[in-house]
């Protein structure tokens, strides 16, 4: 008799099974996403967006602008060079930037830099980030393209049990970003002095020793590069939480006062921050905003904001300055937008996406006020923009009858 084996026989009735999810993403629309997961144990809600950018991980999980979010990256290879202790963004290194998951096409691979300190898969976990690994990114990017970005729920298992009707039901009880003030979640709890310069190859970070200028920067979930880059440019930086009131601010007798990016409905912040924005305004004093700052500057001048369709989260951004011609490739980190067409006949748009045409820049044409959507300080991302801090000094040199500096960049 022929003795017959069966693959079963060799090698077990599992042999061919999937594995085992260990990780979902369930989308309020009942959508659900299976993974590995990665990171920390445990779920979260959040609205799921995508960025392109194809360095700079570290910095964009530490950014707090992405507070109530679950982020897809489209780049695949993610977590590939390790983590350090000095690309956080965070001010706060204790602190949680309030992202609540990432999304990764692959596996994550041994650290490859030399200044890693610590594998991604540990870095998450410290940091209490859920993650999952072997999504279909273009196609879950497609889908936010299509029907813009969704809120969903991430969750990582090891034993890979779920009760998926319970976490579906979550993702689609979750009301949004929309109406929601998350800047009190990841300003700082007190006022603070800034020192700290740029990194210098082989140097690291460096301590201010002289200054010309007194800033006041109002912390909406502030990133470190952006002090860096204010002290850098001879500014005495004194950081201020989301709350401080226009009397707050103008106690400190700054020579220029900058909002900061942040997270959440510029509209919910503003209720308590765009009464202090506009007591600066009166005062005269030289304003320079980014991202949610912008945005608030925005409403403080008679404009409106907007909740955009899938966002601007990336590192290859072209938009265009309409003051010199000139396009700029920016960092972007934002769901809402100013409408350029709510803007009164004092305020001009600057710089305009080239993606979209969506505003990106505005100023008052008759004081020293200006302000961008994007990320300037170029962490990460391309330094294109770092003139705009030049910009800034030279509103606060004319305000002293000095000389402008020339832009770089």
């Amino acid at each position: 008799m022929t003795d017959v084996t069966t693959a079963d026989d060799a090698w077990g009735e599992d042999a061919w099974a999937e594995p085992k999810a260990t990780a979902l993403l369930i989308l309020a629309d009942g959508t659900t996403i299976e993974g590995r997961g990665i990171g920390a144990i445990g779920h979260a809600v959040g609205e799921v967006c995508f960025n392109t950018a194809m360095t700079g991980y570290q910095e964009i999980l530490t950014d707090p602008s992405y507070a109530g979010q679950i982020i897809t990256f489209t780049f695949p290879h993610i977590g590939n060079v390790g983590t350090n202790d000095e690309d956080i963004e965070t001010v706060n290194m204790a602190s949680a930037s309030g992202v609540r998951g990432c999304v990764l096409k692959t596996d994550i691979t041994s650290p490859s830099n030399y200044r890693a300190l610590r594998g991604f898969d540990l870095w998450l976990k410290a940091r209490g980030i859920i993650g999952i690994t072997g999504v279909d990114t273009r196609a879950l990017t497609a889908l936010i393209r299509e029907k813009g970005m969704p809120n969903a729920v991430i969750a990582h298992a090891p034993d890979g049990v779920f009760d998926r009707a319970a976490l579906g039901a979550e993702a689609s009880a979750w009301p949004g970003l929309v109406g929601m003030d998350l800047a009190k979640d990841v300003t700082t709890g007190q006022s603070f002095r800034w020192d700290e310069t740029p990194w210098v190859w082989k140097e690291g970070f460096g301590r201010q020793d002289a200054s010309t200028f007194k800033v006041v920067a109002v912390d909406y979930g502030i990133k470190r590069n952006i002090l860096r880059l204010l002290t850098e440019a001879g500014c005495e930086v004194t950081v201020l939480p989301a709350t401080a009131t226009g009397e707050d601010i103008l106690a400190h007798k700054p020579d220029g006062v900058f909002l900061s990016n942040g997270p959440g409905d510029p509209a919910a912040t503003g209720e308590y921050a765009v009464p202090a924005i506009k007591d600066v305004i009166a005062a005269d004093v030289p304003l320079f905003g980014i991202c949610l700052g912008h945005q608030m500057l925005g409403i403080a001048l008679g404009g409106d904001t907007k909740k955009m369709h899938q966002g601007h989260h990336g590192a290859n951004h072209p938009v265009k300055d309409m003051t010199t011609g000139k396009v700029e490739i920016t960092s972007m980190n934002h769901g809402f937008a100013v409408d350029s067409a709510s803007l009164p006949a004092s305020v001009e748009e600057t710089h305009v996406s080239l993606f979209d045409g969506s505003n990106c820049g505005l100023r008052v044409k008759d004081k020293p006020i200006f302000s961008v959507q994007y990320h300037p300080e170029a962490s990460p991302g391309p330094q294109d923009s770092h003139y705009l801090f030049t910009r800034f000094v030279n509103l606060m040199r004319a305000r002293k009858g000095e000389a402008p500096l020339p832009e770089q960049g």
